[in-house]
């Protein structure tokens, strides 16, 4: 055990499928290294972004707002480790931080829920969805379609689908598994939408400088998911996007490259920027080169969304 005087104590968000995520992570540190169940604590912390629900989060803050607390709580000694989505990590951390592991990665893709597929929804649809990218991949399939903001955890998002507030809506493939609703919603094929970058990695940070810690999660980091995750948030480096950017972009492992495809989408739908490469593994300047590509290929009106 790590400590011999208390338990190792993990810090995560409150909703059911971050504390899934922090069982999950539990579970594996405590098989890597033979400690007793009792060996780590589960500490809940309410960031912003869970409070804030009836606003888009880049009108209040973006992506740091699912971790600024977490990072106060490890700062302030509360917490030896957070457990994140990756998706939801902000691109540049403070680099008193360091994301010493991610578990295997999940299932990437999307799940449209409230129709079989896209041309089963009606004249007009009313989709709900928070992540532009989603609303941008929407758009460029059913012009037709208006995207509402849908913010909140998937028992409140599928309630507000079953009251009929909307006709559908989008949720990702590995919430739903890690909450044991995979019977939930039609998987997109990622040729029809690609992910977001990091989507389905959970990430394990600590301070770094926190050696004993990050020592403990070097035994559960899974290389291929960290290789792929880090390269797709060199992309996002290379665009310097923001939460009102949509962004998509996954890494396969092919050997001892990686199999980079990104875009970039206007809100509207009509214009999408595409690129693809292989790349070695770690060579995250190239990642970041290839998200400049996508900007240097964008209309002006594109390109303006990411120098907000």
């Amino acid at each position: 055990m790590l400590f011999t005087d208390r338990p190792l104590r993990l810090g995560t968000r409150g909703s059911p499928l971050a504390l899934a995520q922090a069982r999950m992570t539990a579970q594996a540190l405590i098989a890597a290294h033979g400690w007793s169940a009792d060996a780590i604590e589960i500490i809940t912390v309410q960031t912003s972004g869970d409070r804030i629900q009836d606003r888009a989060l880049a009108d209040i803050g973006g992506k740091a707002l699912w971790t600024k607390e977490l990072d106060r709580a490890l700062v302030a000694g509360e917490t030896d480790l957070s457990v994140h989505s990756m998706k939801d990590v902000e691109t540049l951390r403070p680099d008193i931080f360091h994301i010493a592991a991610m578990l295997p990665r999940a299932d990437v893709r999307d799940k449209l829920v409230g129709a079989a597929d896209f041309d089963a929804l009606p004249a007009n649809p009313l989709v709900g969805t928070s992540s532009p990218r989603r609303g941008a991949q929407v758009k460029r399939l059913r012009p037709d379609a208006t995207i509402t903001l849908f913010r909140g955890n998937v028992a409140t998002r599928l309630a507000k689908l079953a009251a009929g507030e909307v006709h559908a809506t989008l949720l990702a493939a590995a919430g739903l598994d890690r909450l044991e609703q995979s019977d939930v919603g039609t998987l997109v094929p990622v040729d029809t939408m690609l992910p977001a970058p990091s989507q389905g990695a959970v990430g394990i940070e600590a301070l770094a400088d926190n050696q004993p810690v990050i020592a403990a999660l070097r035994a559960v980091n899974h290389g291929d998911t960290s290789d792929a995750v880090l390269m797709e948030r060199a992309v996002l480096r290379g665009l310097g996007g923001t939460c009102h950017s949509p962004i998509a972009a996954l890494a396969l492992v092919e050997g001892d490259q990686l199999f980079l495809r990104a875009e970039i989408i206007s809100p509207d739908g009509q214009e999408t920027v595409r690129e693809e490469a292989r790349l070695a593994r770690g060579d995250l300047a190239a990642g970041e080169a290839l998200g400049e590509r996508l900007l240097r290929g964008a209309s002006p009106a594109l390109r303006a969304l990411f120098e907000a």
